[in-house]
């Protein structure tokens, strides 16, 4: 881990990487005064847990130099003056191939932390979009409706998942929402976000006062709505341990179906940096693991 003493910038040796971290002591969450040093040391604290869910995947950052109250933008290609050293994936999006960086490594992550990459994003494949590993069940609750119900719902689309032979692990979105994060045998885009449509329109028919799997807004209110279009290649999702660029400095942090099924208050799953770098374990990280792949029903 590096050594933060200076708060301004320091020059430092990384898993034999050298890497220079800059304007340490700009603060980036104004409501709390949490400066960048903070980002940087949380990264580098939760990295262990945060590496394998980042393999092989095509980084987005969501950056923001001068904080979250400044200029905001997503960074998808490999920016100039990246280190020889960062790992990079060719991908072919509809129109150009778009180089992107892929954090394969705590040096990595660190470098990106210092250009302000509070978010980190990745999709549902590794190395080749046509050949999904994963499916996101997106949890998003419409006015008047909290992650409390999203937590009901997690847990109907949970024994729909297990019927079908599959297994979901939870994570909050770090901001009001919760995502369900399912490892799949690879399948193709198609069958990958029929099979997420179909379970959406289950889980709608089963319990509708609660449950919108459309488009419309309008429909919201009230309601969880299951965005199962987040399982298009093109998309990203928010990757498990990432910051999110809220008021104050929040995780989008794996939780335990305990946890979940025990929700009474929003408050309770808020989860903010200093907690999740506490943790010694990953409830998340069977997620990884090839055996625990279900193939997706026909």
């Amino acid at each position: 881990m590096p050594s933060l003493s200076d708060p301004t910038e320091t020059v430092t040796e990384i898993e034999g990487r050298r890497l220079k971290l800059t304007h340490l002591d700009k603060v980036l969450y104004p409501e709390t005064g949490w400066p960048k040093a903070a980002a940087v040391h949380y990264y580098a604290q939760v990295a262990p847990l945060l590496l394998p869910h980042l393999a092989g995947r095509p980084a987005s950052f969501l950056r923001f130099p001068e904080g979250v109250e400044g200029e905001r933008f997503w960074a998808k290609r490999v920016p100039p003056g990246a280190p020889d050293w960062v790992t990079a994936l060719d991908v072919t999006h509809k129109e150009e191939t778009i180089r992107h960086v892929v954090v394969a490594d705590l040096p990595t992550l660190l470098w990106a932390a210092n250009l302000g990459a509070l978010e980190l994003h990745v999709p549902q494949w590794q190395h080749d979009p046509a050949e999904h590993d994963r499916l996101i069940i997106d949890l998003d609750p419409g006015p008047g409706a909290t992650v409390v119900d999203c937590c009901a719902v997690a847990l109907l689309a949970r024994k729909e998942l297990q019927a079908d032979g599959l297994t979901a692990w939870p994570k909050t979105s770090g901001v009001k929402g919760l995502h369900l994060l399912v490892p799949i045998r690879p399948a193709p885009e198609h069958e990958a976000t029929a099979y997420a449509r179909r379970l959406a329109g289950r889980l709608r028919a089963a319990n509708p006062a609660l449950i919108v799997d459309r488009m419309d807004k309008s429909l919201r209110a009230g309601r969880v709505f299951v965005d199962w279009s987040q399982n298009n290649s093109a998309k990203t999702t928010v990757a498990p341990y990432s910051l999110r660029a809220g008021p104050r400095p929040t995780v989008s942090a794996p939780v335990t179906w305990t946890a979940v099924r025990s929700c009474r208050r929003p408050e309770e799953l808020v989860l903010t940096p200093e907690q999740v770098a506490a943790r010694t374990r990953d409830p998340m990280a069977d997620l990884t693991d090839p055996r625990k792949h279900g193939a997706l029903p026909h």
